[in-house]
């Protein structure tokens, strides 16, 4: 099985997701209602998940196949299509990341090569490869040369537009002086610089990793990554330095990131670095506006909204209800085109090695307040959310939970115009205490698989 990722995840505890909320356009703006169906997607593993939504209704998916993960695209959940059916690039595992409406998909996936790095982070220590999909051929896409000419031999695929431009993370040949020393327990294999790119028309263009912070200080980080590219072009990521693969990466962030028309643009932080996450924009829609994480001054971390006009918001975690608590900590994941944030929040013990709590998937409509989505939901579901990982133009939302037998499904939430409301604190409190039991159960599932695949 694959390691935990995370733009659909928790630190060794849970799977969570960022990347390509496609949206709608400003004319489309209407009010989010206040509750959805619930539609199962079916099981999936803790890491890849369903990790992205098109408009009409395609999903960037990975499914097991005998003992490993192959690339999938499906409709709805339904139709899957396994992209290495035909071998892939030859290795045994593959994962896509990111469709278009156009059904091209985006990913990375195994050769048959092997190497001393991970950087599919798959566990065999094999070379990664970014890779496209449509009508029935995987393609590789051109790696990144170095300043000598020659090509480094890892890359992976974050994200595709519109326009058929794929945005990822392509390492070169020069020996990374930031990475730790090699020790696979910490999950540690990196030993070059990894550069954001896109890849447009054949070709691959590294982005710049230097520049100047939000304050005007001069920065020269020697590592990045792409996550997400909108349809204008406008990518979104982090960069920073070589770290033990977390978030989809190596990285450790210390500048959320924006890149419009090549150039850098940091987004600036809520006071602080993000323990153990770094700080990293996850999304971005067709306004320009960014979703993400950041550190606070106080030594949590938040989701955070940046747009050129506003700059860079706190987004907040779900507030207190009744008895119940404020949320710790938050992560922003998905941003539609009307400007409604999804991602995870963190109650307090929910980031504990042996969690008292489970984190739960958020929706914050346009400028309000984050609202946990299984209150909003029916009472009798028979799934806890706890990430919303890509929103699409009809406010469907999609990401992982957990059954109350600790196993992790995709899942579908629709916008509903049928008559229940919000939950009440009571209610929610019943709700989330069906599934502690599960969320226990699924953490020790998760932590068994780490323990068999390193």
């Amino acid at each position: 099985m694959k390691s935990v990722s995370f733009r659909c995840r928790i630190i060794g505890v849970f799977a969570a997701c960022a990347w390509l909320a496609q949206s709608a356009t400003a004319e489309d703006k209407k009010a989010q209602p206040v509750h959805y169906t619930v539609t199962d997607l079916g099981l999936t593993g803790p890491t890849p998940g369903p990790l992205a939504i098109t408009n009409n209704n395609l999903f960037a998916n990975s499914m097991a196949v005998s003992n490993a993960w192959h690339a999938t695209i499906s409709f709805l959940g339904l139709m899957q299509v396994d992209l290495a059916k035909a071998g892939g690039l030859g290795g045994p595992n593959s994962s896509t990341f990111g469709v278009n409406e156009w059904g091209l998909a985006a990913g990375q996936a195994e050769t048959a090569e092997s190497n001393s790095e991970d950087f599919c982070a798959d566990g065999t220590q094999r070379v990664c490869q970014a890779f496209v999909w449509q009508n029935g051929l995987m393609q590789p896409l051109p790696l990144l040369k170095g300043a000598n000419g020659v090509a480094g031999r890892n890359a992976g695929a974050k994200g595709v537009n519109i326009l058929g431009q794929v945005a990822g993370v392509a390492e070169n040949t020069t020996t990374d002086s930031t990475c730790p020393a090699s020790e696979p327990k910490s999950l540690q294999f990196q030993k070059y610089q990894f550069k954001p790119v896109i890849w447009e028309n054949g070709e691959i263009q590294a982005l710049p990793t230097t520049g100047n912070d939000s304050n005007g200080k001069a920065f020269e980080d020697p590592d990045g990554v792409v996550f997400s590219i909108n349809d204008r072009g406008q990518a979104v990521g982090g960069t920073g330095t070589c770290t033990g693969f977390t978030n989809f990466s190596y990285l450790n962030s210390q500048h959320a990131t924006l890149w419009e028309n090549g150039s850098l643009i940091d987004l600036g932080n809520l006071g602080g670095v993000a323990p153990g996450f770094g700080n990293f924009s996850y999304d971005v829609n067709a306004s320009g506006h960014v979703v993400g994480t950041s550190g606070t001054a106080d030594g949590s971390f938040h989701a955070f909204f940046w747009s050129p006009e506003t700059l860079i918001q706190d987004v907040g975690a779900i507030p207190a209800n009744g008895a119940t608590p404020a949320d710790a900590a938050s992560i922003g994941l998905a941003i539609s085109d009307v400007g409604d944030v999804g991602g995870v929040s963190f109650p307090p013990g929910s980031l504990l090695a042996t969690p008292t709590a489970s984190p739960r998937a958020f929706i914050r409509p346009d400028g309000g307040t984050p609202e946990d989505l299984n209150s909003l939901v029916p009472a009798n579901s028979e799934l806890y959310l706890f990430s919303a990982c890509s929103i699409n133009s009809r406010g469907e939302i999609i990401g992982l939970a957990v059954d109350a037998q600790g196993n992790f499904h995709g899942y579908l939430a629709t916008p509903s115009d049928e008559a229940w409301g919000p939950l009440d604190a009571s209610s929610l409190a019943i709700q989330a205490a069906r599934f502690e039991s599960a969320w226990k159960l699924a953490g020790q599932r998760m932590g068994s698989i780490l323990g068999t695949r390193r």
